[in-house]
């Protein structure tokens, strides 16, 4: 495995620069980061990358920015892609860091090297907001009625302003700091993930009170018209309206950076859209024409045109840099009944790739990405190959921080790679899939590992998973759609990509 070596790299010099003027020094602010963060948008989800829904405040900052076309998450579901991206270790190294239920306790223990740890030790304001998903508490969870302990404030990050889990699963509600908002201390919030609790209605019992249908699974506590996964009772004034979520991310978002301007800060925006349930602000219901996929992908795109049009009118675009990337593939039917499928049209969310959240396939991980940083990077699109497991290392060297490789030994300082210099950027890309099945491209080929998981998804949706009791390898310059098998005809490129598996699995 690569290690990355503590260098001034690429425009990093401005960290430390100053001008002269006359006979005085002024010292130049260190850029601003805007990490903005979005929930299964796949390849094809943005006009920029093909699709067909406009998006053009995405569009202006990939276009004008290093438009990444061969960027991986680490994961085709979730949790495991942010616990990655935060820590600069796969998740896959220790059990237990899948998809994890709302009331799981936090995965990433609190002193924990970070990203928001490196950068706030470079002198960074560090805040999330938005989407968390990675646990809360200590071993028995979150004590929702509480203090939260083992939350983003122990880990690096100054602020936090976030929903704990997703917005299908309990509970239903936001959390600011190390409390939940507007939580009645008369009506306390009780969740559970095994039997139901209280007598708040659910999807299966009551279904004349939904608005929004599930299709499988996510039939339990009804909010706001809506049946979610897991119970809660209690809380009934914490309760998020989901039509408010992106308003109230880019809010949250625009006051920390207002109160924070004077400073260098270091802001994650995790987005909602486009997680089911797909429920975006009435203004964009109707919208898109492609359903409340559609409409959410039009919430996503005007949230950042609100968040670039602040940085703008502050003077603060042009020492911010934002990286856009999705935490795995596109996925149509995940959960309700929204049209998502039958109102596609010619909107190709996986851009002619196979798969998609879930799978080992492409579109499982292959995902958009860009970076802008107006002034500094010129138009271009980019090869490289690129994993979002290298944030950490990439920002440590831009900052000039050491960082403990122990605690995130999968991280490469890729930062040229990513700004689309002269290079082709990591050997290979290890991916996860649903299951811990593993797979890995070198950008040429890919290979994905034997198993006897299923084909499909249990849930009967048809989604792929990429499985098979085969090993499969794929020319992905010759066959991108993942067609053709080409395993058996190639037993040294196999035995090389198993090797190069193995050496990943065991280090600790």
């Amino acid at each position: 495995m690569k290690k990355w070596n503590y260098l001034l790299v690429g425009v990093g010099f401005l960290q430390s620069c100053y001008i002269q003027k006359g006979k005085k020094q002024e010292s130049v602010q260190k850029p601003n980061f805007l990490i903005i963060y979005t929930d299964d948008v796949g390849y094809g989800d943005l006009s920029s990358f093909g699709g067909k829904i406009p998006t053009p405040h995405l569009d202006f900052l990939a276009n004008n920015g290093v438009k990444h076309l061969r960027a991986y998450a680490t994961a085709a579901t979730s949790t495991p892609s942010r616990f990655s991206l935060l820590t600069g270790e796969y998740a896959w190294r220790k059990k237990g860091r899948g998809v994890v239920a709302g009331d799981a306790k936090a995965l990433i223990p609190a002193g924990r090297q970070t990203v928001a740890s490196v950068m706030k030790k470079a002198g960074y304001r560090t805040a999330i907001v938005g989407k968390w998903h990675l646990g809360l508490g200590g071993g028995d969870g979150p004590e929702w009625n509480a203090n939260i302990s083992n939350s983003p404030m122990d880990i690096g990050f100054d602020y936090n302003f976030i929903m704990p889990s997703t917005s299908d699963r309990v509970p239903i509600v936001l959390m600011e700091g190390r409390r939940i908002v507007n939580l009645d201390p008369n009506d306390p919030i009780q969740v559970s993930y095994k039997q139901k609790i209280g007598d708040w209605p659910t999807g299966r019992e009551n279904p004349e009170m939904l608005r929004l249908k599930p299709s499988h699974g996510h039939d339990m506590t009804i909010v706001n018209g809506i049946s979610r996964i897991g119970y809660q009772y209690g809380g009934k004034s914490a309760l998020f309206r989901d039509e408010d979520l992106a308003d109230q991310f880019v809010e949250k978002s625009i006051q920390f950076i207002q109160k924070n301007k004077e400073e260098s800060f270091f802001l994650m925006l995790n987005t909602n859209d486009i997680h089911v349930p797909r429920m975006p602000h009435e203004r964009f219901q109707g919208k898109s024409g492609y359903g409340l996929r559609g409409d959410a992908i039009l919430s996503l795109d005007e949230s950042v045109g609100r968040l670039t049009q602040f940085l703008k009118d502050e003077n603060l675009l042009g020492n911010t840099i934002i990286i856009f990337s999705s935490d795995n593939g596109p996925v149509l039917d995940d959960g309700y009944q929204d049209q998502a499928k039958e109102l596609l049209g010619e909107h190709n969310p996986w851009q002619g790739l196979r798969g998609g959240k879930y799978s080992s396939y492409e579109a499982g991980t292959r995902v958009p990405m860009f970076i802008y940083w107006q002034n500094h990077i010129q138009p271009k699109v980019s090869y490289n190959l690129i994993s979002q497991v290298d944030l950490l290392a990439n920002l440590a060297a831009f900052t000039h921080q050491n960082f403990d490789e122990n605690q995130s030994p999968d991280t490469q300082n890729q930062w040229e790679a990513w700004l689309g210099n002269n290079s082709t950027g990591r050997d290979y890309v290890v991916q996860e899939a649903l299951r811990l099945n593993m797979s890995l491209t070198d950008g040429r080929y890919k290979y994905i590992e034997a198993t006897e998981r299923p084909a499909k998804v249990a849930w009967e949706t048809g989604i792929e998973t990429g499985l098979s009791k085969d090993e499969q390898l794929y020319d992905l310059k010759l066959d991108p759609q993942e067609k053709n098998n080409i395993a058996l005809e190639n037993p040294a490129l196999v035995a090389k990509f198993k090797q190069i598996l193995a050496e990943e699995k065991g280090v600790k």
